[in-house]
Parts: structure tokens; C-alpha cells; sequence
């Protein structure tokens, strides 16, 4: 339940191998961000030289859609919420431990079911359609997501698998894992990150069975949609979910983060929940928005076979709390394979307290480019990708420092400040220089920009 595109993202370089067969884990040669032999061996991406890209066992036709990189797919797969003491796998079981043990079934087992292993590689239906996402809506954008095709992508949230679990005959089920977005670079945004969705589902007697005098009152009704509830729900049922709903949130934020944790609630908008909130925690004085939230949108749930139940979803970054809880300043942090950042995380227990200690914080290495924009579209993602796949995770950030209009020619130029530094170790000015030329270089060959430097 992740939109609208505000959690954490995290993405580490590594290198892809060639398939002798000509089917790669990767991108193929008309792509526009496939890179040179002018870029560095140690930071160019493969480029391959087929139209299909093989991924987890599958074969995906290329097509006018697929924008996805090799650097991206190279990702798939890691699962660092399923790696053993890693900081997102310590999140995910503290989120898995509060819910089992606080959540009790009739029979004495877990209400909440956790599904962790899925598969990233899912099609546009689940990923936007199921959701009730407008075919107009912008966030299925080309320039915000992954496409393998025009049928398949890369999950832009975890909320790609609600409706096939409700089809299923879940009621109550957790969906953890890594989902892909493209986005500008900080210290904490990055393409691949990873979530935690949550769902529940009530049927009349479980949701009004605690109220008395409860006789008569109905989860449906032929109303009229408002700001506070959808035209399907009963007043009295939208109220219920939704306190239910804060109530689940407010106890898990104050599990992980500690007693007298004050909360707060901001309205919001969701395509596949009304209402809709997002949950701000304050934390060391200042307030953090850490998930999203809504009561699902009753036509998801009729459609997946569930017309007689009334829910709500939730959706959390596990980066998101992973940096609050442990302190961590950069979310390239996550992808390190640093025994100094790893053993940190080495605890006894899931619940054990850790204040990450910083590893040596290196000096930055900053240099601009410019360049004027060509004639037809161009988006700032495809220019974030286009130095993300060159540069990897040496890149910090990148900054829109000016954008300036030609008063007679009318063309527009962009200047970016690109901050280099390496997480773990101290980059040379000529290490730097070639990445930066490389990247000059893929942006006119591929983005169809005229240099200006």
C-alpha cells in the first residue's frame, strides 16, 4: 500500500556477467541507457546484444516499454530482508514478531499471515490495474518505473500482491519485499528499496462483535461517497475499520520505537484506499512520516472475491525505520558488504538495542554538468538512471542546481551538481574525472543532450 511514492529507496552497483547464449540479466542494445565502450570498464554497464531479458528463470521480450537496466536487474534477487542480521531483516522480524504475538487467531495460532519470498517480477494488471489505478494515472509512467515490457514490469510496491492473497482467501497476511522506482539520488532515495504491506479484512459479526447493542448495524449501505468514508460503507463500519486500523499502527511504532513515542495522522490520498493517512512519528524532535495507510476501496475487494468483508492496508519502508531506529545516514549503507557496517548488526536477539557507529566518513568530491535539453521529452529519472548505472553507488547525490531558458533560441539548459563518495573508502580526483566523463558522454549519446562543458 506504497504510494504515493514517498518511502525509502536503495539501490548498490555490481557488475552482471555476459550469457554466452546471448540472453543476459540485463538490458538490450537499443535501450537508451546502455553505455559505450568510452565509459570505464570498472563502472559500464554489459551492454547486450539481445531483445530478451532472462530474469529468475523467465524469458521477457524487450519492447517500446522496457527501460529497466542492468544495474537494476542486478539487484534482483538479493532479498535483504531474508538475509540473516542484516538491519532490514532485524525490521521485518521485529514487525513479524509483534503481530504474531499479538495478533491471536480462534484456533491459538497467528492471525497475520507473512509471505516474504514472492516474486518482484509481476505483471501491469497486478501492479496498477487490480488496484483500481487510472490508465491515465502518473504514477504508471514510464519515467517512474521499471518495465521489462508493456505487460511486465518490476513492482513499484508491495501492494501488487493484495489482491491476488485476497483472492486466495487471506483475511489477514503481511507482504514483505523489494520494490523498484526511479528517482532522484540522496542520501535517502535510491531505485530498489524495500516494504512491508499489511492487510486485514472484517466481516460483520468480527468487526461489530465487540459493540453493544450492535444489533442492526451494517457494514454496506447505498450512500453517497464523502471525504470521510465511500459510498458502499456505513458510516459506523468506515469509523470502526479506520480506529482499528490507527490502533494496530500506533501499537507497532511504539513496540519498535518505545513508550511515549508521540504519533500523528495527515490525510492523504491513495488510489486503492478512502480514507487515506499517512502516520508521522516524532522522533528525537522531529516528525518523520514513516507508512501510508487507508481502508481499502471496497470494489478491490469485491473483485477479489471478498464482497461480503469490509478492510483496511498499510504499507511501511523498512529503510524508512531501519535508519530512524539504528541512526544509519545513508541508505547506501544497506547494500554494503562492509564487515564494519555488517557485524554491527550481530545480535543475540532481534529486539537487542544498536546505535549504528559510523564507519570513516570520507570527503566528498563534487563536479557539475550542463547541458542543453533536446527538442523532444526528456525527464530528469532518465538522466538519474543514465549516472546511477555509470556511476553506481560512488554517486551521493545529484542536485538541479539551474535550469535556464535561451531568450532567443528558447532551449533549456540544466546544470547538475553531482556529489561523489565512496561509503567505505576515499576516491582520487581522477577516478572521479573518468566516471564524470563517462557520464557526460552516455547523457549526449543516449539522452540526446548538447554538452555544454
Amino acid at each position: 500500500m506504497a504510494m504515493l511514492w514517498k518511502f525509502m529507496r536503495i539501490a548498490k552497483y555490481s557488475k552482471p556477467a555476459l550469457s554466452p547464449k546471448g540472453k543476459v540479466r540485463g538490458i538490450p542494445t537499443q535501450s537508451r541507457h546502455s553505455s559505450s565502450k568510452s565509459v570505464p570498464s570498472d563502472f559500464a554497464a554489459n551492454t547486450p546484444c539481445s531483445s530478451t531479458v532472462e530474469l529468475l528463470g523467465k524469458s521477457y521480450p524487450q519492447d517500446d516499454y522496457s527501460n529497466v537496466t542492468e544495474k537494476i536487474l542486478s539487484k534482483v534477487g538479493k532479498n535483504l530482508h531474508n538475509k540473516k542480521h542484516h538491519p532490514l531483516w532485524l525490521i521485518k522480524e521485529q514487525v513479524k514478531d509483534h503481530f504474531y504475538k499479538q495478533y491471536i487467531g480462534r484456533r491459538g495460532t497467528p492471525l497475520f499471515s507473512v509471505y516474504d519470498g514472492l516474486s518482484p517480477v509481476v505483471t501491469v494488471q497486478q501492479n496498477f490495474d487490480s488496484l483500481l489505478i487510472p490508465q491515465n494515472h502518473a504514477t504508471r509512467r514510464k519515467e517512474d518505473n521499471y518495465y521489462l515490457n508493456r505487460d511486465h514490469m518490476l513492482r513499484a510496491h508491495t501492494s501488487a500482491h493484495q489482491w491476488d492473497l485476497i483472492r486466495s482467501g487471506l483475511d489477514a497476511f503481511l507482504a514483505v519485499g523489494d520494490v523498484y522506482r526511479r528517482d532522484t539520488i540522496d542520501n535517502t532515495h535510491y531505485p530498489v528499496f524495500h516494504q512491508i504491506e499489511g492487510v486485514r479484512l472484517f466481516s460483520c459479526h468480527e468487526l461489530f462483535s465487540s459493540i453493544e447493542d450492535s444489533e442492526g448495524l451494517q457494514l454496506f449501505e447505498q450512500g453517497h461517497r464523502t471525504a470521510h468514508k465511500q459510498e458502499c460503507h456505513t458510516m459506523e463500519a468506515v469509523r470502526l475499520v479506520e480506529f482499528n486500523l490507527k490502533q494496530v499502527l500506533t501499537k507497532l511504532m511504539t513496540h519498535i520505537f518505545g513508550d511515549g513515542l508521540q504519533v500523528r495522522w495527515v490525510d492523504c490520498y491513495f488510489p486503492f484506499t478512502h480514507p487515506s493517512f499517512e502516520m508521522e512519528i516524532n522522533f528525537q524532535g522531529e516528525w518523520l512520516e514513516v507508512l501510508g495507510c487507508g481502508v481499502m476501496e471496497q470494489q478491490l475487494v469485491n473483485s477479489a472475491g471478498a464482497q461480503d468483508k469490509i478492510g483496511w492496508a498499510f504499507g511501511l519502508g523498512l529503510e524508512r525505520l531501519a535508519m530512524i531506529l539504528y541512526d544509519i545516514p545513508d541508505i547506501r549503507l544497506f547494500w554494503s558488504e562492509d564487515e564494519r557496517f555488517l557485524k554491527q548488526f550481530i545480535v543475540p536477539h532481534i529486539w537487542q538495542k544498536i546505535k549504528f557507529q559510523p564507519l570513516s566518513r570520507y570527503p566528498p568530491l563534487i563536479n557539475d554538468i550542463s547541458f542543453w535539453l533536446p527538442s523532444e521529452t526528456y525527464s530528469e529519472n532518465d538522466f538519474y538512471d543514465l549516472a546511477r548505472t555509470v556511476g553506481g553507488d560512488l554517486i551521493e547525490k545529484i542536485v538541479l542546481l539551474d535550469e535556464f531558458t535561451h531568450p532567443q533560441t528558447k532551449k533549456v539548459s540544466h546544470c547538475y551538481r553531482i556529489m561523489y563518495r565512496h561509503p567505505e573508502r576515499t576516491l582520487t580526483q581522477d577516478e572521479v574525472h573518468r566516471i564524470h566523463q563517462a557520464i557526460e558522454e552516455s547523457a549526449v549519446r543516449e539522452l540526446g543532450v548538447e554538452g555544454r562543458f
